[in-house]
């Protein structure tokens, strides 16, 4: 439960803020992005391992997966088809889950859209799977440079999606919270004619460059 309530009042904060918060790590690549732009996601990661081109995992995955939490799936970056559309939307939304990060494409985007379900994928395809192939649920997965294990929590907005370890959270919370008082200062300090070189201490650097 105290994982939760931080985890919500971290989700306040933009992805951008959380992932320079925690030290720049833990970004998904940057070809992840949502459905639309206004779709954000949080919430402890239920992850899965599939077979490109195929979704019989994520009917299992869904069989299993616990209210408030975000489906992280890698489809090894495979787009030209979607295991995801809009039927498993409609279950996913009936059992209570956050939202959908997938490492590959989607289907039925706009009734997805209408649906309101947060997704973040690499792409879409009209194309459809097979239901044939084993996999695996709840295994440490990676997308792009970021490992995400069961139980992370996800955070997504449109500048992009980053996990964060549950042992981590009260310390991003706080980081995040101080990184985002400092922006504050700095904007309106830059509104009585400060600028981002003074305030980043960036002068130096220009010196040494000979850009001064």
């Amino acid at each position: 439960m105290i994982n939760k309530h931080i985890a919500s009042q971290l989700s306040q904060f933009g992805s951008a803020s959380i992932y320079e918060a925690q030290g720049a790590i833990g970004a998904l690549d940057s070809g992840i992005k949502p459905l639309s732009d206004s779709m954000q996601v949080y919430g402890p990661a239920f992850t899965v391992d599939i077979h490109p081109g195929d979704n019989l995992m994520l009917h299992y995955a869904l069989l299993h997966i616990q209210p408030g939490d975000v489906l992280v799936v890698d489809a090894k970056r495979f787009i030209e088809a979607g295991p995801w559309g809009d039927i498993l939307t409609e279950q996913a939304i009936t059992k209570g889950v956050a939202g959908l990060i997938i490492n590959g494409s989607v289907r039925d985007a706009q009734a997805i859209k209408t649906l309101g379900f947060p997704v973040f994928c690499r792409g879409l395809s009209i194309k459809g799977t097979a239901k044939k192939q084993s996999g695996k649920i709840n295994v440490p997965i990676c997308i792009g440079d970021a490992v995400i294990n069961p139980g992370d929590y996800i955070f997504g907005d449109e500048d992009g999606v980053v996990a964060v370890s549950p042992q981590n959270l009260a310390a991003v919370l706080q980081a995040t919270q101080e990184r985002e008082n400092t922006e504050a200062i700095y904007r309106e300090e830059i509104k009585q004619g400060s600028n981002t070189v003074d305030l980043l201490g960036l002068r130096d650097t220009l010196i040494k460059l000979n850009l001064a």
